[in-house]
């Protein structure tokens, strides 16, 4: 793709916005990219305690409107919603990447035995499911540590970054064992320096391997 493509960036809570732009800015300045944010996404997942048809219907409608504005391609930063997005991936002809999915694969190369490290609690279910489905299509034999750092979302919402950055590495001082940390949660990128300071092992980000994998997709359109 020779020309500026236009990236639709899907977001389910501000604090995502941040990191993934500045990881193009880092990675890919040529992008253009589009921000379309819908905030009470996270709150209605974290009420229903599950992916329902209607919030299913709900990706769709927002994946339908970048499409409308000629995106070249979709990524949803928002963790916890693989299927609602697996839907979209299914509908769609053009590149939509969910937002751990660069990062899992990314992980396995390193091996299978990783720690998952959240700040949002559905998305250890979820994100351990994605994982388990990739690490079984490749034969890597996972062993998967988790680790949730409550009160850390809640913190960097309420202005406070210094204290969701400490809660997320002293979570991980205990990792040991593992041949990648992931952190989950777009929001957790700016920990990934603290935490490379408490680990031996790799620590991968989403918005880094997202833009990486972007950037293969549409080179090769």
């Amino acid at each position: 793709m020779n020309k500026q493509p236009r990236i639709t960036l899907i977001h389910a809570t501000p604090l995502s916005i941040a990191p993934i732009e500045q990881a193009f800015a880092a990675a890919w300045p040529q992008a253009e990219l589009v921000n379309l944010l819908e905030d009470s996404l996270s709150r209605d997942r974290a009420r229903d305690g599950q992916l329902t048809a209607a919030m299913c219907q709900r990706f769709e409608t927002l994946a339908d409107y970048a499409v409308d504005i000629g995106s070249d391609a979709i990524l949803f930063t928002c963790s916890a919603f693989a299927g609602a997005i697996e839907q979209v991936q299914q509908k769609l002809s053009i590149p939509v990447l969910k937002p751990n999915e660069a990062m899992l694969e990314a992980a396995l190369e390193y091996g299978g035995r990783l720690a998952i490290v959240a700040t949002f609690p559905a998305t250890i279910d979820s994100m351990t499911a994605e994982l388990q489905e990739y690490a079984t299509a490749r034969k890597v034999s996972l062993q998967l540590q988790t680790r949730l750092a409550n009160g850390a979302m809640q913190a960097l919402a309420e202005g406070d970054a210094a204290h969701h950055d400490s809660l997320i590495i002293e979570l991980a001082r205990d990792i040991e064992n593992v041949d990648a940390v992931l952190l989950a949660q777009f929001s957790m990128a700016r920990a990934r320096p603290g935490v490379e300071q408490v680990v031996s092992a790799p620590v991968l980000t989403s918005p880094d391997s997202a833009v990486r994998k972007l950037q293969r997709l549409l080179a090769q359109s």
